[in-house]
């Protein structure tokens, strides 16, 4: 919950712009600013003061209790200029807040964090627990200082600035690389599951990398499997913060003492169909759990459902004067890569999505066609490594991508448009497999763009066909022309002309013509939304196929298409409208 908290009709003003926009996060607090400061910041996850930032420094200052427990607080200035991060950046979510802020309101968002200053992701914004020296490896991080990145295996993390370097091509002892001398190589940031001794130096990242199979009998206590857990993950030199979660058996799912243990643990709980954990191969089955609950076993079988490699074998819990009631059993899981497909859009930036931004902004690795990329390049973290290259190579874009994701990277594989139509997204999940993330993000299509700028021809069914050969056999675009004509559907026709390719759009307009009159409206736009955008409205009739090329879009009308006011319109046929 996000709590709201003015002194004067303006602040109010503005404070009940926020509430009005998002009714479901905000809650107002009224009365004197001191107490209401002092209640929401006890009641709510974060804050939002239409108060000078002196103001609300002075009031929050006696609560301050550690970057951990503290709310996020953003301050809006009288004027609503500024939306300004005051408290908890990045473990308040006071940057994102701030930035959100700014949007419902018009203001400039002010952040002053270090990472978010100079473009680095901080190590507490990755969304894995971090410990150790943080502020003095960030500090290392930012001051471009030799950094050693030491990770027990390749995981998704976003770009990294080019001083934080792999162990195996890190500076080694002895060597000079780069005019670094060794002994200044003395940050070194940890991406691993094990427990060890953290020196001054040393940041550790906890990745989601175990998995702990856990059974219990009935009415075990939480602290006998909790307890349990935490000795077998210390015996074995791991450490708890990277548990992903607890797994057991369907029939377990509400025993309180796992449930207990998955929320003081803070990670969730899986379960698995007995049926499935029969299945599974385990070092140590017992007859006790095939006749409880219809599998020879419950820890084991389940850290081992999702896959991984078993660490630690079944362990029972060792309470002083009765039976054990609780066993566990360690797993830990392989990184997987992610890729993310990525549309562009059209090419105006406008038109790029927040999502696809993000995207961008978080992958380590960036594939895509030398002239998309060059849109686009702006946008990109210290530290991504591009993987361009030009037109023709599209199915070695698609298996770089998905390589590169195999390894473990976190992959953008970029397209115009929708990557899903016309574009990358095919190939590349063609080649994927199941071992790693794919994530799609979708664009505003050539299509789309085309149509908003002229006027609202696909107001009913339409369909978008390619008119290129290269791929599909001209024989079957014929008969999807022929449908669609005969169907009496609104046609965008994409790749409609180049300059060894000049026969099929004519071809096509006459197929198109044999079913609609010569008067239909037809819409062509070229580089929609781009700085040289044109466009113009003609006919069936009219249209010269020769002022067409493989950069226009050209949208042919149904029998109901009209032109209003120098407007492309297909009626959607409401009722009301008779």
């Amino acid at each position: 919950m996000i709590g709201l908290i003015s002194a004067t009709a303006a602040g109010a003003a503005a404070r009940d712009r926020l509430a009005a926009a998002w009714p479901e996060r905000t809650r107002i607090y009224e009365g004197p600013v001191r107490r209401s400061v002092e209640r929401a910041f006890a009641e709510c996850e974060q804050l939002v003061c239409f108060l000078a930032t002196g103001a609300v420094v002075r009031l929050i200052a006696p609560l301050l209790a550690g970057k951990s427990a503290d709310p996020g607080v953003v301050c809006v200035d009288e004027g609503q200029r500024y939306a300004v991060s005051l408290l908890g950046g990045h473990g308040g979510g006071a940057n994102e807040l701030a930035a959100q802020v700014a949007d419902v309101l018009g203001s400039a968002p002010v952040v002053t964090t270090a990472t978010d200053a100079a473009d680095i992701p901080g190590l507490d914004t990755l969304g894995w627990p971090v410990e150790g020296a943080v502020a003095s490896v960030t500090r290392a991080v930012l001051d471009g200082e030799p950094v050693v990145l030491r990770a027990d295996a390749v995981w998704p993390l976003p770009p990294l600035p080019a001083n934080v370097t792999p162990e195996d091509t890190a500076p080694q002892e002895g060597v000079a690389r780069e005019g670094v001398a060794p002994q200044d190589a003395g940050a070194v940031l940890h991406v691993t599951d094990r427990s060890f001794d953290a020196g001054p130096n040393d940041a550790v990242l906890r990745p989601p990398s175990l998995v702990v199979g856990v059974g219990a009998s009935k009415g075990a206590p939480v602290d006998e499997v909790v307890g349990l857990v935490e000795q077998t993950l210390r015996g074995a030199g791991l450490s708890a913060l990277s548990v992903a979660e607890l797994a057991t058996v369907d029939a377990k799912a509400d025993e309180p003492g796992i449930v207990g243990a998955a929320e003081r643990l803070g990670v969730p709980l899986v379960t698995y169909p007995a049926e499935r954990l029969a299945e599974i191969a385990v070092p140590n089955p017992s007859g006790a759990p095939l006749a409880a609950v219809g599998t020879p076993s419950v820890a084991e079988a389940a850290a081992l459902a999702g896959g991984g490699e078993l660490l630690v074998p079944k362990r029972k819990s060792n309470p002083a004067g009765r039976a054990a009631m609780a066993t566990c059993a360690v797993v830990r899981r392989a990184p997987r890569g992610r890729l993310a497909v990525v549309g562009l859009g059209p090419g105006a930036r406008d038109l790029l999505t927040p999502r696809a931004t993000e995207e961008l902004r978080r992958a380590s690795v960036l594939v895509g066609l030398d002239q998309y990329v060059d849109q686009i390049r702006d946008l990109l973290r210290p530290g991504t490594r591009v993987v361009e290259s030009g037109l023709g190579a599209e199915e070695e874009r698609a298996r770089t991508a998905v390589t590169e994701a195999r390894a473990g990277h976190a992959v953008a594989l970029i397209g115009s448009g929708d990557a899903g139509v016309y574009a990358m997204a095919s190939p590349a999940l063609a080649e994927a497999s199941d071992d790693i993330d794919v994530v799609g993000v979708p664009g505003v299509t050539a299509a789309l763009a085309a149509a908003a700028i002229l006027g609202a021809p696909l107001g009913h069914d339409h369909v978008s066909i390619s008119l290129s050969d290269l791929h599909t056999p001209w024989e079957v675009i014929e008969r999807r022309v022929r449908a669609a004509a005969e169907a009496d559907i609104i046609v965008t026709f994409y790749n409609p002309r180049s300059r060894g390719r000049d026969w099929q759009l004519p071809k096509a307009l006459s197929i198109l013509a044999e079913h609609r009159e010569p008067g239909t409206p037809v819409g062509v736009v070229r580089n929609a939304s781009r700085v040289d955008e044109s466009s113009r409205l003609t006919t069936l009739e009219g249209l010269d196929p020769a002022t067409v090329d493989m950069m226009t879009v050209v949208t042919v009308g149904n029998t109901a298409t009209r032109e209003i006011a120098g407007r492309m319109v297909t009626p959607r046929g409401y009722r009301w409208q008779s």
